[in-house]
């Protein structure tokens, strides 16, 4: 089974790709003075770029509300730069630049594995721990890199907050691969809304809409669903 980003726009796209001419390619997008590599796919002449990798790239957060889909992207201001707080006071200035960019990447990548591990319990398909391994280590590295990039009071509050959310993953991740190891899966096949509704999953899913939400404001806040 090819690893897929299930949780992104391209996910609208799959039923048609059967049929559709397909041409996919990475290249340089700029937004805003920033740049990043992003997948950019064209299908039948109409190019579609990944929605989570676009908000990252724009310092901006990607998410799910109900049956909404939240793209946020920070403002530009038209005429003067944006002043860069002196160093003596960066220790206080909220979330750091770097910790928010790591932030995203973390929040995307176990959104990443929560969703294909889901799709493939909820389809039937082969789930083992090795398989789901690949998984837990991007976002474990991803982590790492957050933590790496910790430098105000801020993005040490925040830290703790990802790190609450990777270890809920984790907890959910085992759980649902012992179940497939002892063949008690038959009830998310069969109700596909069965798995989402368990109390873990709503824990995982609003803390994940939070965290998005926060990083994106660049302020901390703090949330009950991260605990």
């Amino acid at each position: 089974m090819q690893s897929k980003r299930w949780g992104t726009s391209l996910v609208v796209l799959l039923c048609a790709v059967a049929v559709a001419q397909i041409k996919q390619e990475n290249k340089t997008l700029m937004v805003n003075g920033r740049s990043g590599e992003i997948a950019v796919m064209e299908i039948n002449g109409r190019t579609y770029l990944e929605v989570e990798t676009l908000a990252r790239i724009a310092n901006g957060s990607f998410g799910f509300q109900g049956n909404q889909i939240t793209l946020t992207l920070p403002a530009v201001a038209a005429s003067a730069p944006a002043q860069v707080p002196a160093p003596e006071h960066a220790e206080h200035s909220g979330l750091s630049r770097d910790f928010i960019v790591s932030g995203i990447e973390t929040v995307a990548k176990m959104r990443e594995w929560g969703s294909t591990l889901a799709y493939a319990i909820q389809h039937g398909y082969e789930v083992t721990d090795n398989w789901v391994a690949d998984y837990r280590e991007q976002a474990a590295q991803s982590l790492n890199l957050a933590t790496a990039a910790v430098s105000t009071d801020s993005d040490r509050n925040a830290l703790q907050l990802l790190t609450n959310e990777f270890e809920a993953v984790r907890q959910w991740s085992n759980k649902l691969v012992e179940a497939k190891q002892s063949m008690d899966t038959a009830k998310y096949i069969m109700s596909p809304n069965t798995l989402r509704k368990e109390p873990l999953s709503q824990q995982i899913i609003t803390c994940g809409h939070f965290l998005s939400a926060m990083l994106g404001s660049g302020e901390f806040r703090d949330d009950a669903s991260c605990h």
